[in-house]
């Protein structure tokens, strides 16, 4: 099936192309019924009949022939105290009843009439036989007598009950033959249900009862499932905090067991021994160097203060002789 909103658009689109103007929004056309649906089907047919070039003719009044209202009501219900008040109101606004005509007195006057008009000898008649149908079948509506009836008429609501309640009786008398032979099928149906129900029971008596006892076995053995199933899941939570444990004691040995197998901390000591060494060495050098500065340096001030000793004692000498 198409989207029904695609195949709205598409409707508006071509609406606007053959002019109609639509002022309502697309989703009023989705469920197909409604105000908006009517005028778009009504602006639709008037520009098919313009295409088509449809013109109006002039409309044709049928004659149509007076007919025979319905004498009775047979869904009118009355009872005793409405005949009652129809009976007052009738006595006391008889001049608002409607005038019923006696078919019989009418009938009983024209055939006195008709013997008072009798001819003393045989009439033939001259009237052709055609024109004489014609005048019957135009003449035929407007001799037509029409009882009108009073929905008010408390008489046809009395006969109408006095009917219905034979109706009802004569079948009433017919259906209780049929219930009550239904009556009688039904209780025989109940007594062969009853024992057959009986005679089931005292065959799956035993089946029953060892139905019942399988019935507690298997509820004992639910109970003890279940609690089997409650210590299982706490041995289970044991178990997963173990594994944990055991899994952190496993990563902390894989751990040491590389730190012990490692020689790379092994290698850096050496390393760093090396570099000590060799600033000791550098150590030593400078020392070996600084010693032998200083015990040049001790040497020449011990050599300068030996020449000036020297050179007092000269000079002491030279004094003496200078003295003698």
């Amino acid at each position: 099936y198409d989207d029904p909103n695609a195949t709205v658009s598409s409707i508006l689109d071509e609406c606007k192309q053959l002019g109609i103007t639509a002022d309502f929004p697309p989703s009023k056309l989705k469920t197909g019924s409604g105000e908006q649906v009517c005028y778009l089907l009504d602006c639709l047919v008037d520009e098919s009949l313009k295409i088509k070039r449809f013109t109006w003719n002039r409309p044709v009044i049928p004659e149509e022939e007076m007919e025979e209202e319905a004498i009775g009501d047979d869904d009118a219900e009355v009872t005793v105290n409405k005949v009652e008040e129809e009976m007052i109101e009738e006595e006391e606004e008889a001049e608002e009843d409607e005038v019923y005509m006696d078919l019989e007195a009418l009938k009983n006057q024209s055939s006195r009439q008709d013997e008072s008009n009798k001819p003393d000898s045989v009439l033939e008649s001259t009237v052709d036989a055609a024109e004489w149908k014609l005048e019957v079948e135009r003449v035929l509506p407007m001799l037509k007598v029409h009882i009108r009836s009073d929905n008010k008429d408390w008489r046809n609501h009395h006969e109408q009950m006095q009917q219905h309640s034979e109706g009802i009786k004569e079948t009433l008398t017919e259906t209780k033959g049929y219930l009550d032979k239904l009556q009688l099928e039904i209780s025989k149906t109940l007594e062969k249900i009853s024992s057959r129900e009986k005679y089931v029971n005292n065959q799956l008596e035993q089946l029953l009862s060892e139905y019942r006892g399988l019935q507690d076995n298997l509820a004992e053995t639910k109970e003890r499932y279940r609690q089997g199933s409650g210590g299982v899941t706490q041995l289970t939570k044991s178990l997963a905090q173990i594994t944990e444990e055991l899994e952190s004691v496993k990563a902390q040995m894989d751990e040491r067991g590389t730190n012990m197998t490692d020689s790379g901390p092994l290698v850096r000591i050496k390393q760093a021994l090396t570099r000590l060494k060799s600033d000791v060495s550098q150590m030593e050098l400078r020392i070996g160097v600084v010693e032998q500065s200083l015990t040049n340096a001790r040497l020449r001030d011990k050599n300068a203060l030996q020449e000036n000793m020297q050179a007092t004692t000269t000079d002491s000498h030279f004094g003496d002789y200078k003295v003698f």
